[in-house]
């Protein structure tokens, strides 16, 4: 227990000195790799992995790449796990489960929507250890928005301090779901359990994105079916540290190493989790 104390106030230490430095790294990333190539696409520079719903760019490929070289240098003995790399290699996702500090990268979440010239998209990098999210970054490049969260610091937007406080009653809850092309059958039973009086479901965009409007309170919940790292642990950050929480179908928080019972959700306040779990669990 001693020794993880001393790498935590190592990173704390880290974070007070470097935290403006991952910014400007991602933002520069952003910067050269992304923005360029919005709307501006040419067929060559887009590629699909497992299936026409899961699409890669040269985008995706080069902003992981300056990323994983900038946040590496920044913090000596730090390994990356970016999604193109797992791609290529799924055994670099294992270094979730080591003891060194790791940075988890989306470099475009929503590539969907990048592909398509939505600019509902965002580069998302997170900073771990032992399972335990420390310090997040989401940039919606296209929106000119900055999110930042540290573990016990709080949670802010453009430098403004986010509260999500609980839904206004009398309406309906708002919640953003898995897209139907990502779940099982199970997961589907599952999630159409939302479909009920009270609340107002409907299919996910980025993942990164959805997580800061429940930060901002401007939804209220997500109920999500898979478990990469890199789409939730930013996310999951940012919401707990503007006061939200998450739960798994099996009433514990969602860990970013896996085995989570699925679908989760994470919700802007503790009735509203519990609410969409339950609901979740009556039909799984």
């Amino acid at each position: 227990m001693g020794d993880m104390i001393e790498q935590m106030e190592t990173i704390e230490e880290f974070l007070a000195r470097c935290s403006a430095d991952v910014e400007e790294a991602v933002r520069k990333a952003a910067e050269a790799e992304i923005l360029p190539r919005f709307r501006s696409l040419a067929a060559h520079e887009v590629d699909q992995k497992s299936g026409p719903h899961d699409l890669v760019t040269d985008a995706d490929r080069l902003a992981e790449l300056r990323l994983t070289e900038h946040l590496g240098a920044l913090l000596p003995g730090s390994v990356v796990v970016g999604e193109e790399a797992v791609h290529a290699n799924p055994a670099v996702y294992e270094a979730l489960q080591g003891d060194a500090p790791v940075w988890i990268v989306d470099p475009v979440d929503g590539t969907r929507q990048f592909v398509h010239g939505d600019d509902g998209f965002c580069t998302l990098v997170a900073l771990a250890q032992r399972g335990v999210v420390i310090a997040s970054w989401t940039y919606a490049a296209a929106r000119g928005q900055f999110a930042t969260a540290v573990r016990g610091q709080g949670a802010f937007l453009d430098g403004e301090r986010l509260f999500a406080g609980p839904p206004a009653p009398g309406r309906d809850l708002a919640v953003a779901t898995s897209h139907p092309d990502y779940t099982t059958d199970e997961q589907k039973r599952a999630l159409r359990a939302l479909w009920t009086d009270g609340l107002a479901p409907r299919p996910c965009g980025s993942a990164g994105l959805e997580y800061l409007a429940v930060a901002r309170g401007e939804s209220d919940a997500v109920a999500f079916s898979w478990e990469a790292a890199w789409d939730h642990a930013a996310g999951l950050l940012l919401v707990e540290e503007a006061g939200g929480t998450h739960l798994t179908l099996a009433g514990e928080p969602f860990r970013i190493t896996g085995g989570n019972t699925l679908p989760f959700t994470a919700a802007r306040d503790a009735a509203t989790a519990r609410r969409v779990a339950d609901l979740l669990r009556s039909a799984s």
